[in-house]
C-alpha cells in the first residue's frame, strides 16, 4: 500500500501544476498572438485603413441597411462598390497618367530648353527689387546652352524623380485601398458580432472604462477624417471656383487634383501656385495676381478653419500631431498612411487625456 504525501506536500505540487499550467498557457497564447502577427503582417496596412474607413462610415452603411431590410450582404456589397467607385477608381487613373505626363512634360521642357534661347516674360522684370537680377540671370542662363542644360538637370531631374516616386506611392496606396475594401465587406457584414466581440473581450479585461474607450475611439477616428476629407472637399471645391473664374483650362480636374494633395501640408499651393505661374507666363498679370489672392487667402485659409473645426468636435488634436501624423503616417504606411496616421495618434491623444483627468 502507497502512503499518501503529507498534506503540505501535495498542496506544493498542486501550487506547482497550477503555476505551470499558467505559464504554458502564457507561452501557447504568446505563440499563438506572434504567429497571427506574421501571418497577419503583409496585411496590417490594408486591415488598419479598412477598420478607420468602417468606423468612420458605419453610421451610413446602417442607414443603408435599413432601407435594404436588413439584408447584410447587399448593404456590405453597395458600401464596398461605393469605395471603389468614388475613391478607388479614379486614384488609379490618376496614378495610371502621371508618369506618362511626368515624363511628357519633362521632355518638352528640356527640348524647349535646347531649341535656343527664351526670353523672360514682362511681369518677371517689373518686380520690384528682385525683378532685375533675375532677369539678368534669366539671359544668362537662356544665352548659353550649357548653362541651360546644366540647370535644367540640377532642377528638372530631381522634379521629375520626386514625381514619379510620388506616382509610384499613388499607386502602391491604390493596390493598398483595393486589399482594404475587400476587407471592408466582411468588417461591414459582419460588423456587429466583431464590435459585440470587442466589447465583451475589452469589458473583461477593463472592466467599466471599456465602454468609454470604445465610445472614445469612435467619436476621435469620426471626427479626423471627417476633418481630413471635410477639407479635402472643401478646398478642391474652393479651388474650382477660382479657376473657373479665371477660366482655367480644366478647372474641375484641377478642383479634384487639389482636393487629393489637400491632404499634405503643402499640397493646394502647388496647384494654384502652378496655376498662378502659367497665368503670369501667358501675359495675363491681372488674373495671375487674382489666383495668387485667391489661393492665398480662400484656398489655404480653408485649412486652417475647416480641418480644427470638424477635428475639434470629435478630438482637441494639437496640429503638431495631425502634421506628424500625415507625415509619419506616409513613411509607415504608405498613402494610405495619411489617415492611419492621423487616426492612431488621435486615439492615442483622445485616450491619454481622458485617463489623465480622471487620476
Amino acid at each position: 500500500m502507497v502512503p499518501d504525501f503529507p498534506s503540505f506536500l501535495r498542496k506544493g505540487l498542486i501550487k506547482v501544476e497550477k503555476r505551470t499550467g499558467f505559464y504554458a498557457q502564457l507561452a501557447a497564447t504568446l505563440i499563438l498572438v506572434v504567429g497571427c502577427f506574421m501571418v497577419l503582417k503583409p496585411f496590417l496596412t490594408a486591415i488598419l485603413f479598412a477598420t478607420v474607413v468602417c468606423i468612420t462610415s458605419w453610421p451610413l452603411y446602417l442607414w443603408l441597411l435599413r432601407k435594404m431590410k436588413g439584408m447584410r450582404n447587399l448593404a456590405a456589397l453597395v458600401m464596398t462598390l461605393s469605395q471603389v467607385l468614388m475613391v478607388i477608381l479614379p486614384l488609379a487613373l490618376v496614378a495610371y497618367n502621371l508618369a506618362d505626363d511626368v515624363t511628357a512634360l519633362y521632355n518638352e521642357i528640356r527640348t524647349t530648353a535646347e531649341n535656343g534661347p527664351i526670353e523672360p516674360p514682362g511681369w518677371l522684370r517689373q518686380l520690384p527689387l528682385i525683378g532685375e537680377p533675375i532677369g539678368k540671370y534669366w539671359h544668362l542662363v537662356a544665352s548659353s546652352r550649357e548653362e541651360m542644360l546644366a540647370l535644367a538637370k540640377q532642377l528638372l531631374e530631381p522634379t521629375k524623380n520626386m514625381l514619379l516616386a510620388g506616382g509610384i506611392l499613388l499607386g502602391q496606396g491604390v493596390i493598398v485601398m483595393s486589399l482594404a475594401a475587400l476587407i471592408s465587406f466582411f468588417i461591414y457584414r459582419d460588423g456587429e458580432v466583431l464590435l459585440h466581440t470587442l466589447r465583451v473581450t475589452m469589458h473583461s479585461v477593463l472592466g467599466a472604462r471599456a465602454a468609454r474607450i470604445l465610445d472614445t475611439i469612435d467619436k476621435t477616428v469620426r471626427s479626423v477624417m471627417y476633418g481630413l476629407l471635410g477639407t479635402a472637399v472643401a478646398q478642391g471645391s474652393v479651388a474650382a471656383i477660382g479657376f473657373i473664374i479665371a477660366s482655367i483650362p480644366g478647372a474641375m480636374l484641377l478642383g479634384i487634383i487639389t482636393a487629393l494633395l489637400s491632404l499634405l501640408p503643402i499640397g493646394p499651393p502647388l496647384v494654384w501656385g502652378g496655376v498662378a505661374i502659367w497665368l503670369f507666363h501667358n501675359g495675363s498679370t491681372g488674373w495671375g495676381i487674382f489666383m495668387l489672392l485667391w489661393g492665398f487667402f480662400l484656398i489655404s485659409s480653408v485649412d486652417n478653419v475647416v480641418k480644427p473645426f470638424l477635428i475639434s468636435r470629435g478630438s482637441n488634436l494639437p496640429f503638431l500631431l495631425v502634421l506628424l501624423g500625415v507625415m509619419g503616417g506616409v513613411l509607415a504606411f504608405g498613402f494610405v498612411g495619411i489617415f492611419i496616421g492621423t487616426a492612431l495618434l488621435a486615439v492615442a491623444f483622445s485616450l491619454i487625456q481622458e485617463w489623465s483627468s480622471e487620476s
